[in-house]
């Protein structure tokens, strides 16, 4: 009897040892995560999602995070793809200013909603700079802004489309600043490179974007920086002021970013487990090394955080998109 009783004890030992064993191989992440990026390879979104990627994975049991870009439709199609995968984890999106701000704030066809994803938290602010050809007779963001009070519509300046942040946000800055929305032209281009070409060819007469776009040609001398929204200078460019600095606080609130979110219905296992890697990728000196070569600031935050920023954005926009008399 004794020793059936052993022998029992050893079972029941080898089974949990051994379920112990299972538990330990499936925990998530137990395969790779497949990380969405919904626009083309070297944008913003997919220089912070592969820095994401990176040095992330190293706290998820080593399983590789694999970018992968679905683009289209101004991000319509990359997060669509996320937004009907499985709520498992393993299909995660880095969420853009134009995909789940401006886009559904100004398309109400668009076929998602901005919080119709599990949020899982911020990863940096882009931020954003106004700038003019070295050799503009604009010193100042003031000297600019007087051209522009002084002889309405005379100016150009260069965007990738009216419903991006080059566009709306410019239209933000003369509504700030009391300049009318045709204070200037926007000149809408295919993309993001143009925009920069554009003003390097003198097309336009000044234009303002994230840095990461334009830092190499500002530190060039190419071109002289005039504004940047963040609250404090940027380390690389001290002589740069800030708009708060300047009496304009509320253009803060135009910066690029990106975010971490999911498909609704994460698991708790799934959102818990990001949480704690995000805590930790906040202070890897190799993550943040990538976003000061990427210009950008890091921005953990929580996932409550997070879904506040998110919405904060989208009823910005979604006021520009109004007054503008642009949304659909």
């Amino acid at each position: 009897m004794h020793r059936l009783t052993l022998q029992s004890i050893g079972f029941a030992l080898a089974a949990a040892m051994a379920s112990a064993a299972v538990h330990a191989q499936t925990g998530y992440p137990a395969k790779p995560i497949t990380l969405v990026v919904a626009f083309a390879a070297g944008g913003d979104s997919d220089l912070s999602g592969r820095n994401l990627a990176q040095h992330a994975q190293k706290y998820l049991n080593n399983q590789p995070i694999v970018v992968v870009n679905r683009v289209g439709a101004s991000g319509q199609i990359g997060s669509m793809a996320t937004r009907t995968a499985p709520a498992d984890g393993y299909t995660l999106l880095a969420a853009r200013i134009a995909s789940h701000a401006i886009l559904p704030a100004m398309d109400s066809k668009t076929p998602y909603k901005w919080n119709d994803f599990t949020m899982i938290s911020l990863l940096e602010l882009n931020p954003f700079v106004c700038v003019v050809p070295r050799a503009a007779p604009w010193k100042t963001m003031a000297d600019l802004i007087d051209a522009m009070r002084k002889q309405p519509g005379k100016l150009n300046f260069s965007t990738s489309g009216v419903g991006t942040v080059q566009n709306l946000g410019v239209q933000y800055l003369f509504s700030v600043v009391g300049l009318p929305k045709d204070a200037a032209v926007g000149i809408h281009y295919k993309g993001g490179g143009e925009v920069t070409t554009s003003l390097l060819g003198g097309q336009v007469q000044f234009a303002c974007n994230n840095l990461t776009t334009i830092y190499p040609h500002i530190k060039a001398g190419v071109f002289r920086a005039l504004m940047v929204t963040t609250p404090e200078r940027l380390k690389d460019l001290p002589e740069v002021p800030t708009a708060r600095e300047l009496g304009w606080p509320e253009m803060e609130k135009i910066t690029g970013w990106t975010a971490l979110i999911g498909p609704p219905g994460l698991p708790k296992e799934v959102t818990e487990r990001w949480a704690e890697v995000m805590q930790k990728l906040a202070l890897d000196p190799d993550w943040l090394a990538g976003n000061v070569k990427l210009t950008g600031i890091p921005a953990i935050r929580s996932a409550a955080q997070t879904e506040q920023f998110m919405r904060e954005q989208y009823e910005l926009y979604e006021k520009i998109a109004i007054s503008l008399g642009v949304r659909q």
